[in-house]
């Protein structure tokens, strides 16, 4: 198998989610979910998910769709499409699956995911994070990390088209 092969063997339909689920569990791995659109990878970003990864065993990471992503943030985003995104969060080591989801909210994949902690940024208050209900009902754990300053994709965007 190629790298790239390798690659992109982490970015799973929901059916390849389900399975791996089941390995990790086998294996008692913890289990950490977050999500996002990760549109334009940089420091920011790598700080965000490598902090993730610290808090567990098994990183899956939630991808808003290009669709989803437009909902969320207009006609002019994504800048990279869905299958760029994924084959770049896939390419980091510390991800273990990358899986797009087409809902304005990750609600119904963190409900499949059931992770052990669910992590945001520092710029969302615990409570308001979507699926804390799911994750604190079965005892899991919902935390923040925090963000490194001074990087968005938005701030990038803006220093291009300046």
């Amino acid at each position: 198998m190629t790298t790239l092969q390798k690659i992109q063997s982490k970015i799973l339909s929901l059916d390849e989610l389900k399975r791996a689920l089941s390995v990790y569990r086998l294996k008692s791995k913890k289990i950490v979910f977050t999500n996002g659109v990760f549109d334009i990878l940089h420091l920011g970003h790598i700080d965000y998910l490598a902090k993730a990864a610290d808090e567990g065993d098994a990183l899956i990471v939630g991808i808003n769709t290009d669709a989803s992503t437009r909902r969320l943030k207009g006609p002019n985003r994504p800048i990279n499409p869905q299958e760029q995104r994924a084959t770049v969060l896939a390419s980091l080591h510390f991800v273990d699956a990358v899986v797009l989801f087409d809902e304005d909210t990750p609600y119904n994949l963190i409900n499949i995911v059931q992770p052990d902690i669910l992590i945001k940024g520092s710029d969302y208050k615990p409570d308001e994070i979507v699926g804390s209900d799911i994750v604190l009902k079965r005892g899991g754990q919902v935390k923040t990390v925090d963000l490194v300053e001074g990087y968005s994709t938005t701030l990038i965007e803006k220093k291009i088209k300046q």
